[in-house]
């Protein structure tokens, strides 16, 4: 995808890997056969992204249910993700880190906030093929609606 272009659905993903809180590498590419949700949020240890992470983490089995795995993004370094989701008592979802190149997963994905050094709060959701098949982009202050996205999954 060349620079400045959007994503759009129909899109094949921008793959990536990324540590998450556990320190183990996640890429993208190896989940094909499966749906992905990507939740992007801000910043770790804010109010709207713990709900956003919390919302997500109880609907765990419901996503897994419907071929979908759940990842939680930010900017955040791995040890500020591993000690949000211990505060968070997150057990099964996985937050992966944007950290260093710093944002460079959300730049590929239009979500990167230059201005403020943090990614928009956005759920993309890509099917079994790689392809992207759903976006949203909230306002910051905005939880996003978890039902939303199951409603979606289970279309």
């Amino acid at each position: 995808m060349a620079a400045g272009e959007l994503i759009k659905i129909g899109d094949i993903a921008p793959d990536f890997t990324l540590k998450d809180q556990a320190k183990h590498d996640v890429t993208l590419s190896a989940l094909r056969g499966q749906r992905v949700l990507l939740s992007w949020h801000p910043l770790a240890w804010t109010k709207v992204c713990a709900e956003q992470m919390k919302s997500v983490e109880k609907h765990f089995e419901d996503m897994e249910k419907l071929n979908t795995v759940p990842l939680g993004l930010s900017v955040d370094t791995v040890p500020s993700k591993a000690a949000w989701a211990k505060e968070l008592g997150l057990s099964r979802l996985r937050l992966l880190s944007d950290f260093w190149p710093h944002g460079v997963a959300a730049q590929s994905y239009d979500l990167f906030r230059a201005k403020e050094g943090f990614s928009e709060r956005a759920n993309i959701i890509i099917d079994q093929e790689g392809k992207i098949i759903f976006i949203k982009i909230y306002d910051l202050p905005q939880l996003p609606d978890i039902e939303e996205i199951l409603s979606f999954l289970k279309k």
